[in-house]
């Protein structure tokens, strides 16, 4: 008897999550659109969005992403102001000329 009960609780559940699961999007994610969503989130202030895109990699792809996606954006800033990456990084960060 108890087995039962134990069975059909084990199938409402899992009809439950798969339920739950079906709105989702099944789309993964990869760390450059991931970094891309967590950067302009977290520059536009929206918690909600940073973690949602925090989830959809691993911490250290998402920091790898975020990283390659500063290189990229200091190294295009310093090719349209004719400076150098140093010093736009530099101006950026509120730091003075080295």
């Amino acid at each position: 008897m108890l087995g039962r009960v134990r069975k059909s609780c084990a199938r409402f559940l899992t009809a439950v999550r798969a339920e739950m699961n079906h709105g989702r999007d099944k789309r993964t994610h990869n760390l450059f659109e991931a970094a891309a969503a967590y950067v302009s989130a977290c520059a536009e202030d929206d918690q909600d969005r940073i973690d949602e895109a925090a989830g959809w990699v691993s911490p250290e792809a998402l920091s790898f992403g975020v990283n390659e996606l500063a290189c990229r954006a200091v190294i295009a800033l310093a090719r349209e102001r004719d400076e150098s990456p140093r010093t736009v990084a530099r101006t950026l960060l509120g730091l003075p000329a080295a």
